[in-house]
Order: structure tokens, then sequence, then C-alpha cells
């Protein structure tokens, strides 16, 4: 992939984030002391906040290699 669309994905992934990190304070469970625990919605936050890192690590990776060349 290149940097560009390697940047898209991430602001994809960013966007849904914000999308469910807006629904995730109006859960039921989110009044709960452990509710964070059991929360499919913070489940799923935490995947793509691992899946962001993992592609700007990608990004910064391949601008490093573009400044080695040059």
């Amino acid at each position: 992939m290149s940097i560009d669309e390697l940047q898209e994905e991430v602001d994809k992934l960013l966007e849904e984030m914000d999308e469910l990190q807006e629904v995730c304070d109006t859960l039921p469970q989110c009044n709960e002391d452990d509710g964070c625990a059991t929360c499919e919605t913070n489940k799923k936050i935490e995947e793509l906040e691992q899946k962001i890192e993992e592609l700007e690590n990608k990004v910064e990776a391949l601008l490093g290699e573009e400044e080695d060349d040059e």
C-alpha cells in the first residue's frame, strides 16, 4: 500500500472510531462500574485503535524509507 492509501485507511478508521465513541457514552452499561469491560462497542474501539496504530507505524516506516532514498 502507498502512503496515501494507508493514510486514507487511517482516516476511515478514525471516523468509524469517532462514531462508536459518540454512541458509547449513551449505552446503558456505561452507567455500571465495570461497563467498559463488558461492552462490545468498547472492544471494537480498542481494536480500531490497534489497527490505526499499526497503520500509522507503517506510514512512518514508509516515510523513513523515502528519506533514506533521498
